[in-house]
């Protein structure tokens, strides 16, 4: 299985374009050892690379395509190399980048749960909009946890598992969440055998989600907060990490902890990574601890194979 990590950020992007904080601030002017990350999307293909499933639509999904020549058309006058679209919730730094793929010939492929589905048709109206465009063909993501494909990515078998997270705000279900409001992915190369467990958003452990991490050959996870309190002490917001979907690494029963559980073969990797997290410099001592523990933070325009 081939993999490329399309964008590596949280909502906003590092730099954020309006954040003046230690991170943003440094990676400006110099002062910080970082890397810039866009909005967090991956894609993955089992074939020869002509064909890949693409794991959310970032805003930043156009600048994604253009760093990604496999993603860019090479077998007729319009073509992609997108062959299926998963969402694994509906946040805006996940779905909207739904919109700039709207001149596509045929309907979209599109598959999420069903609670996505109505927030974006209704809250924040996306699948609406692209009805006066290409249009859109959805597949409801089964929630027992049953496999499927999609028809135009050969190879690849998918399952996903629902999450204990937040929905979008603008989601009925912001305080009440329901089954599908954020799922993780298992993805299997049918050929091979081998599996990634992708869950950039991830806000407490359950045994359930231990299990997809034990039997994976690589987890790539939640990576948004270092502390549980960062926002708070950052004086930008009110809420703890876990108060908005999020498991922090450090701490106890963080993130780092649960990682330090898997069996050694598992190859560990943070995503969706919020600017405000010291783990983004890399000359930082969250960084250094990180690496002691073989956890990797994932960067925009790394190849993987699995």
């Amino acid at each position: 299985m081939k993999l490329i990590i399309l964008g590596a950020s949280a909502g906003g992007g590092f730099p954020q374009w309006n954040c003046n904080c230690r991170n943003c601030a440094g990676l400006r002017d110099g002062s910080v050892r970082a890397k810039p990350r866009t909005q967090s999307s991956i894609c993955v293909s089992a074939d020869d690379g002509r064909d890949w499933a693409l794991l959310n639509a970032s805003p930043d999904i156009l600048q994604q395509i253009k760093a990604t020549p496999e993603l860019q058309p090479n077998r007729a006058l319009r073509d992609t190399g997108i062959g299926g679209i998963l969402l694994v919730d509906g946040q805006i730094d996940h779905a909207t980048g739904l919109f700039m793929l709207r001149e596509q010939k045929s309907k979209m492929p599109l598959w999420c749960a069903e609670p996505v589905y109505e927030d974006l048709t209704t809250g924040n109206p996306v699948l609406r909009v692209l009805e006066h465009y290409c249009g859109v063909e959805h597949h409801d993501l089964p929630l027992d946890g049953s496999a499927f494909n999609m028809p135009k990515v050969a190879g690849l078998e998918f399952s996903v598992l629902p999450l204990s997270s937040k929905a979008a705000p603008y989601s009925p279900h912001r305080e009440a969440s329901v089954d599908g409001d954020n799922v993780g992915v298992s993805i299997t190369d049918k050929c091979s055998g081998r599996k990634l467990f992708y869950a950039p958003g991830l806000g407490a452990r359950t045994a359930e989600v231990h299990a997809r991490m034990v039997e994976a050959d690589c987890v790539m996870v939640d990576g948004t907060f270092w502390t549980d309190d960062e926002m708070i002490v950052a004086g930008l917001s009110t809420k703890t990490a876990r108060d908005i979907g999020h498991l922090p690494q450090s701490g106890p029963g963080g993130m780092m902890d649960w990682l330090d559980e898997l069996p050694k073969h598992v190859r560990k990797i943070l995503i969706h990574i919020n600017n405000t997290n010291p783990i983004l410099d890399e000359n930082s001592p969250q960084r250094a601890e990180l690496t002691r523990r073989s956890i990797e933070v994932a960067e925009d325009g790394t190849r993987i194979t699995i």
